[in-house]
Parts: structure tokens; sequence; C-alpha cells
């Protein structure tokens, strides 16, 4: 009997268990391999910076203290760490000026190094210009070439507004510089969806921020938009960098004002510009959501329903073209319209992560949203605001530029024949004129000709409104301008050597206009609160030495508050040639270029001591509206008199406003206490206050004059100069009004 076979089978065997799916990591796109840059790039923007240098400093010294309210605040943060910190407008810490003090901590900085002088204190904005235009010029290279960044930087730097901001001591100088290092910083991130860079953007609005308050937020959205559209990461990712991104804004933002918010009031300045000594009251009503609704307690502007006041002009969609505000900005603004449309139609359904498009939106939307609000906002707006537009309309018109002529070589047929590359006949197979590329070649073409013959039409325009200034300049571009775009709509048709001249036509009369007003604007020295850029314009304010511009005002301003008709309105709703009315001690407010200078008899009902008979009137210097705008600049003997034992006292002096404090501050180098702050309208300090001061002997003199009725706010300052008045006896010096207040006589 056979043994049956065994079978034998192998045990089974149990497949360890696959080791769990790793969570997906988000891919971060690697940016493609830059091109090097031509070798002529880095000498033209050598040139570039060079020539704004030029521009920026030269001559410079002739605007003496331009705004003398800010020299003042930097001359007392050199002296006074306290006063550096919290940007007091005098050594001895009375009151701050009413912005935070960011800017003044660069101008202080360089006074405690050089000394104080009008170059220590202007130099510094001209560097932060010229370095403005390199970071625009580098910013906006990195996507679209050294000709787009070239010609950006050209532009802003010779845009009027620019060129006064970058040579007059206004926060102005570093907001802008600030906002174009966060938009570097958000080209950087967009890139390679990176957290330090979105985060160092949000830092550096941050920044803006303690320059000059919320204005510097208007780009945030903007920002925060294109980070989440382009990123190239997933959508959770780009959030949660942006939630990082807006806690660096905020670290960066609120720090000094915790700091300020939590020392007590008795230990640190009043906070200049608010009714309540609080910063956060400042940031939200006089310098916030006041500017938008012109509910602006305590300010002399703003407040008219529907158009400002005074200081605001009137509202609308074309407040940007107006007679006061065309020639700072709009030269190129219309030109900057119509390729920022022309390139978005260009990027079509790009994907979500095209930089092309993503560029466009960045300073298109900077140039929209900051535009349109300054266009309503119904506060307090200057001329000047528009420095912020400036890079933006720089970097969409050479992007947008270079993409449209871009599309014209690349296009099949005439419209690209005769560039480099471009066969001068088309190629078996290739396309022609009549496909979609041709098609697309041609509109770009039309295109950037009707882009050159609207900036030649609109400069014609602006330089039309000053009819006597160089007549034969605006009959130059216009012809110049027009002949270009005919030229670059027939350039398929012209010889290849043609076009270099047909391009440096055009960017030739492009320019010429904004740049005949940056050069005037550099050869006028600038003084006061409101400076202009360029020559006097028909209707207009005009180049402005001193308090208001021009010394005129649109008939039928309003002054909230102010004596005479309904509302603030003087009598009759204007005055003979929109001249403005007596001011407090008897100065005709404005006139010749706002000086002041020419007396009117008697003064404002209710005004300030030394009044009558034209007293307490002008020193020598600025001074328009009573030393609202400007200041004064003491004579040698009224000089002397105030520094008569001033090292006995805290402050030297105290007066109405801070401007009219500050030119006796400048000048003999002794704290002067400004009495209600910028527009005299602060309770700092009280009767009270100012009356143990007195008793304690720590204030010298009272001088009179300065100050104007606000739209509201504190009565202190009339109630100080009325007690003043009514308690000690006055002199007159140089047409001065003072009253020494350690003699403790009556009058």
């Amino acid at each position: 009997m056979d043994r049956p076979e065994t079978l034998l089978t192998a045990p089974a065997v149990t497949a360890p268990p696959a080791p769990p799916a790793p969570e997906p990591v988000p891919v971060v796109a690697e940016p493609p391999p830059r091109r090097p840059d031509p070798r002529w790039t880095r000498p033209a923007l050598a040139v570039l910076l060079l020539a704004a240098g030029v521009l920026y400093l030269w001559g410079l010294g002739a605007s003496g203290w331009a705004n003398s309210f800010y020299s003042a605040a930097a001359q007392a943060g050199a002296e006074s760490w306290k006063a550096f910190f919290y940007g007091s407008s005098d050594a001895a810490n009375s009151i701050t000026v009413d912005k935070t003090p960011a800017s003044l901590w660069v101008m202080a900085l360089s006074v405690r190094i050089f000394g104080l002088s009008s170059w220590s204190i202007l130099v510094p904005q001209a560097l932060l210009g010229v370095a403005t235009v390199g970071a625009l010029s580098a910013t906006v290279r990195r996507w679209y070439g050294p000709v787009a960044g070239l010609l950006a930087g050209a532009i802003l730097a010779l845009t009027p507004v620019a060129t006064l901001m970058f040579r007059f001591n206004n926060p102005d100088a570093l907001l802008v510089l600030l906002l174009v290092l966060a938009a570097y910083a958000t080209v950087r991130a967009v890139e390679t969806a990176g957290t330090r860079w979105i985060v160092l953007a949000g830092a550096l609005v941050g920044l803006g921020f303690l320059t000059k308050m919320l204005q510097a937020f208007l780009v945030v959205p903007v920002f925060a938009g294109v980070y989440l559209l382009a990123a190239p990461t997933g959508l959770g990712r780009r959030i949660r960098q942006l939630l990082l991104a807006g806690l660096g804004l905020v670290v960066a933002a609120g720090w000094w004002v915790a700091v300020v918010e939590l020392v007590p009031a008795s230990a640190r300045p009043y906070i200049g510009g608010s009714q309540g000594n609080s910063i956060l009251e400042l940031t939200l009503g006089y310098n916030g959501l006041g500017r938008i609704t012109g509910n602006e307690e305590g300010s002399v502007g703003g407040g008219r329903a529907g158009g400002g006041g005074p200081f605001s002009g009137q509202t609308g969609w074309l407040r940007m073209f107006d007679t006061e505000v065309g020639g700072q900005i709009s030269w190129l603004l219309p030109a900057a319209l119509i390729l920022l449309v022309a390139g978005l139609v260009l990027a079509g359904r790009a994907p979500r992560t095209d930089r092309r498009r993503a560029g466009l939106l960045l300073w298109g939307g900077w140039l929209l949203v900051t535009g349109l609000i300054f266009s309503f906002m119904s506060g307090i707006f200057h001329a000047y605001y528009t420095v912020a537009l400036a890079p933006a309309v720089g970097a969409v018109v050479g992007i947008g530029a270079v993409l449209l002529w871009r599309e014209r070589a690349a296009a099949p047929g005439p419209a690209g024949a005769h560039e480099p590359g471009v066969p001068a006949e088309p190629v078996p197979g290739a396309a022609t004129p009549g496909t979609r590329a041709g098609r697309r070649g041609l509109l770009a073409t039309v295109t950037l000709a009707a882009a050159l013959a609207v900036t030649a039409w609109w400069s014609w325009r602006l330089l039309g409104r000053s009819p006597d200034w160089y007549p034969w300049l605006r009959s130059l571009v216009l012809v110049g301008g027009l002949a270009a775009a005919v030229l670059m709509v027939l350039a398929g048709r012209l010889p290849r050597r043609v076009m270099p001249v047909v391009l440096a036509l055009g960017a030739a009369t492009a320019l010429a206009g904004p740049a005949a007003y940056a050069l005037q604007t550099a050869a006028t020295p600038h003084t006061g609160s409101i400076p202009s850029a360029g020559p006097a314009v028909q209707g207009g304010f005009g180049p402005g030495r001193g308090g208001i511009p021009g010394g005129r005002m649109p008939a039928g301003a309003q002054f909230p508050g102010a004596p005479g008709g309904p509302n603030g309105q003087f009598p009759g709703g204007q005055l003979p040639g929109g001249q403005l009315p007596a001011a407090p001690g008897g100065n005709q407010i404005g006139q010749n270029g706002g000086t002041g200078q020419t007396r009117q008899p008697g003064g404002v009902p209710g005004g300030l001591p030394g009044q009558a008979a034209g007293g307490a009137g002008r020193a020598q210097g600025g001074g328009g509206m009573g030393g609202l705008l400007d200041s004064r600049a003491p004579s040698a003997e009224l000089k002397a008199l105030l520094e008569r034992d001033a090292e006995d006292y805290t402050w030297m002096a105290a007066t109405i406003g801070s401007n009219n404090a500050s030119g006796y501050q400048l000048a003999t180098g002794r704290p002067v206490m400004a009495i209600g702050g910028f527009n005299g309208s602060d309770p700092s300090p009280t009767l009270a206050q100012f009356q143990a001061y007195v008793a304690d002997g720590r204030v010298h003199w009272f001088v009179g004059g300065g100050g104007f009725r606000a739209n509201g706010g504190s009565s202190a300052s009339q109630e100080i100069a009325a007690w003043v008045a009514d308690t000690f006896e006055s002199q007159t010096v140089d047409g001065v009004t003072v009253y020494d207040l350690s003699s403790g006589q009556e009058g």
C-alpha cells in the first residue's frame, strides 16, 4: 500500500500595514530663471538716480524751514529724547504734532548729528525720494524687465507733486517709500508664496501708519487681494499667511500706540489734534474717518456736506483733474487708466498665478483705490496728498507701455515686420495680419498710440491753465505728441531706423509737461503748510509760498465757525477777487502769496489779544491766516526780548497755534508753548493749567496773534488770550503784541 503523499502548504504571510499617506505638501512654484539684464541696465539706473538726486537736492536750502510745524518738532526731538519719542512740538513737551512721529524721527536724528539747519531737515527727504525712485524701478523691473522699471522710475521722479514733496519735510516722503517697499515685498511673496516676505509687507505698512496714520492702510486691501489671488500655494495657506501679515502690521503699527495709551497723561505731552488727549481718538477722528466724512472736530476745513471745506475742494469723479490738483499728478493719469485696461485685456484668461495680471492688479488697484478715496473724501484734503498716487501711475504706465510694445512687436505682418527678430515678410505657414495674433498686435499699436495722443492733449490742457508760462511749450507738446502717435500707427510701413526716433519723440512729449513743472517746482522755494507744485494756474492756488498757495481761495469758500454768514460763510458768499478776510491780529489772510503782510484795521470779533488797531499783527516772514499755516520769524529786537532770561523758564514764551510758536522756537532754539496745538482748538493747556504754569514761573512771555476759529473744538485758547489781556500789560515790538507774564501787573 502506497504512503499517502504529504501536501506541504506554506504558512500565510501577513503583509505589514501600509504607512499612512503623507499629508499633501503645498506645491510652491519655483520662479522661472530671470534673464540677465542687459549691460546698459545698471548705468541707466545710475543715471536715473543721479538725475533724481540733483532734481531733489539742487538749491534745497532756499526753502528755509519749509513746513516749520515739523521743523520745530524735529528741533525739539534733537534736544529731548522724550520729545523725540512722542513727536512733541517743543522740547519741554507741552503738546505733540497731530501725526504719528516716524517721519520726525528721521529729521530729528539728522539734526542731532549735523545740527539744526534747513539742509539737515530737508536732505533726508530728498534722499528718501531717491530711494523711492530706485525701489519702484527695482520692483517693476523684477517682473517686466529693465525698460519698464526705468520708465516707471523716471515718471515718478518727474511727477511734479513728487518733486515737491521730496524737497519738503511733510511725512509724505517717508510714507511713499515705505509703501513702495511694501509693494516690493508683496511681489517677492507672490513669486514663491513666501511667508517672510508677506509678513514684511505688513510690517512696512505698519511703519507707514507710524508715519501718516490711516492713509497707509489704503493699499492693504489691494496687496492682500493680489496675494490671495496670485500666490502659488493652496488657499488655506494663503489665508494663514495673510493673517500673519496682518499680525505683523498690527505689531509694527500698534506698539507705539499702546505705549502712548498706557502712559499716564500727566507723564507725557498732550496728543495734538485730539479733543480728549487720546491717540486713538486722533487716529479714528481728526486723522481718520473724519477725513472721509468731513466731521473733523477742531479743524478749520471740511465739514461742508458734499464738497469739503476751504482746505478740501469740491469732491467728485474729476477731482484729480481739477484746477488745483490736475497739474500736481494727472499728467499721465489718463494714459495710466487706458494702459491698465489694455494690459488686463491682454492678460485675458491667464492662469491664477499669472504675474503679468498680478502686477497690473497690484499697481492698478493702488491707483484706483487711493485715487477714488482722495476724490470723494469730504474732510481736509490737500493737493500734495496725491504724491501717494505717483508710484502707481509710474508703474502702470511703465508696465502697460512695455506690454503693449511687446504685443505689437510679436505680431506678424506689417505691425511687427521691422522689429528685431521678426522677418520682414511673413514666412510660409505663419500667421497673417488677419489672424487673431495680427489683430491683437494692431490693437496694441492703436492703444499705445491713443494713450500717447491723449497724454499730449491733456498736457496741452494743463499747460493752458498757465497761459503766460512758456506758451511755446504747450504747442510743442501737442504737435509732437500727436505726430509721434501717428508715426507709431504707421511704424510698420517705416524703415527700422525711424522707430528709435518715434519712441524718443513719444517719450519726450509725454514727459515734457511734468518735467517742466518739476523743474519749476525745484527752482521755487516752498514754505508753509500747504505747498503746491508748478506755476500759478488760473482759478487755482498757485505755487504756494506760505499758508495758502497763491493767497487766494475759490469764491464762496467756507470756514466752519468763521464770522459772517450762516455756517461760517463770509457775507455774500465771497469776497472781491476771492481774497480772504482779516485774520486774528489784523492780518489779511493769505494776501501776497499767503504771507499775510497786508494789514486790515481791526480784526475778527472775539479774536486774540492785540487786535485793536491792527495789533498782534505780523512779524517778519510767513504767517498766512494769522500764523495758522506758516510761521512768524521775529525781528532782531523781538528775538532779543524773548531770549532775555529764557534759561530761567520752562517755556520761553507761549502763543496760540503750533505754526505761530514754531517760528519763535526755531529762531531762538528755546521751547515755545503752542497753545491749542495746530489750529489753536485743542484743550491744551486749559485756562487753569496755564494759570498754574504762570504762577509757578514756568512761562515768561505771551505772544499775541495766531490761531483761527475752528470747526468745533475747545475754546481754551481764547479764554487764555482773554485772561492774559485782562491781567498783564502789553507792549508792542515791531508790530507784535507781547505780554510779560512774570510782571504780575494787571492791564
